[in-house]
């Protein structure tokens, strides 16, 4: 093991546990010049670490997810026959935030889903796609929360690639819930009710009752994401954090003010003509993943708040310990002996890059 390995493996040893009791563990306990400084402090780092290059390469990944992911929501949909119910559910959705532009040229594409033979062969491709496509969401959200928690990615890639498939596999299947209760139609529902003997009286309550449920279910992904993928010991599980509920406040906020713009101000049509709807939707994916990184970055800045509250020497780094260091461990001890070999070759003037040679 390198002097830099064995250094580092004494600092994880030295390190205070994720979870202390002398940290603040609700908001009541924050103090006010915390809450400020961690306001200030999130909105920096989200600058420093370069969060709008992030989004973009995130919105990469999330359109190579999206079309496959679509692909086994309908297929879900056709087998309890709401494959054309769904069309009317989602065209308003649409064309709600992208404008008439957007929708019109997403249109064709959900009708064709829509009414594509073979739901059952393509549900189980579809599903099979979509978690393999989105996991390199996920591989690149971890990343990105990597940064933001300025630690290195240390679990090796046999490790780390089952994690994040399975991470990517609940979010899949939540994702197709969330799916599934938004555009379900009353039908559905009233078979449902007439079959427990409630009749007309669920689909009453469905209407109601499945925003609440789809919230906490929103909820509960984005605080997924932000616990499980980057490469630090968290603090106990918080099923709604700060940051996530931060996060979802700013994306609901966006997506009305962004659709409200797109249908009374904008000039994509015109700027773009039929890329309008294409450029309309990557740019608000784009918002999307701006608004999940700054909350992960309001997270982390309340971490490094409450261990600084409890004493803990938190100024330059957060003071939480990696999951896995194996991969750093490994990448530091190779360039160690690749500075030994580049030694050697300047000592010998070329002739070797033995380091016992030119000892």
């Amino acid at each position: 093991m390198s002097s830099r390995a064995a250094e580092r493996r004494a600092a994880q040893a030295d390190a205070p546990e994720p979870e202390r009791e002398d940290k603040p563990d609700t908001p009541a306990e924050m103090t006010g010049p915390a809450w400020k400084y961690t306001a200030v402090k999130a909105f920096r780092e989200f600058l420093d670490d370069e969060c709008t290059d992030l989004a973009a390469a995130l919105t990469y990944y999330a359109v190579l997810a999206i079309f496959p992911a679509l692909i086994a929501i309908f297929s879900l949909l056709g087998l309890v026959g709401q494959s054309q119910q769904v069309v009317s559910a989602v065209m308003p959705v649409l064309s709600s935030v992208l404008g008439e532009s957007g929708s019109s040229t997403l249109e064709p594409v959900v009708q064709s889903l829509a009414t594509s033979p073979g739901a059952g062969l393509a549900l189980v491709i579809g599903l099979a796609t979509a978690l393999w496509s989105a996991s390199g969401y996920v591989t690149a959200f971890s990343r990105a929360m990597n940064r933001v928690y300025e630690i290195e990615e240390g679990r090796p890639v046999w490790k780390l690639r089952p994690v994040m498939l399975l991470i990517t596999l609940v979010m899949v299947l939540m994702v197709v819930l969330i799916a599934l209760m938004l555009i379900v139609s009353g039908p559905v529902a009233t078979a449902l009710g007439e079959a427990i003997g409630l009749g007309s009286t669920v689909v009453t309550v469905w209407q109601v009752a499945k925003w609440p449920v789809v919230l906490v279910l929103v909820m509960l992904l984005v605080a997924l994401l932000y616990y499980s993928t980057p490469n630090v010991k968290q603090p106990k599980f918080r099923w709604l954090s700060i940051g996530a509920a931060f996060a979802i406040l700013v994306w609901v906020l966006i997506s009305v003010a962004f659709g409200f713009y797109i249908a009374n101000f904008s000039s994509y049509g015109a700027t773009y003509g039929s890329f309008a709807g294409v450029i309309i939707f990557l740019l608000y994916l784009w918002i999307t993943n701006l608004a999940l990184l700054l909350g992960a970055e309001v997270d982390a800045e309340l971490e490094r708040s409450r261990q600084l509250i409890a004493g803990i020497e938190a100024e330059e780094d957060i003071q939480l310990p990696p999951r896995d260091d194996a991969k750093i461990v490994a990448s530091e001890e190779k360039e160690q002996a690749d500075q030994d070999k580049a030694r050697a070759l300047r000592r010998s003037g070329g002739d070797t890059t033995d380091p016992d040679q030119t000892r």
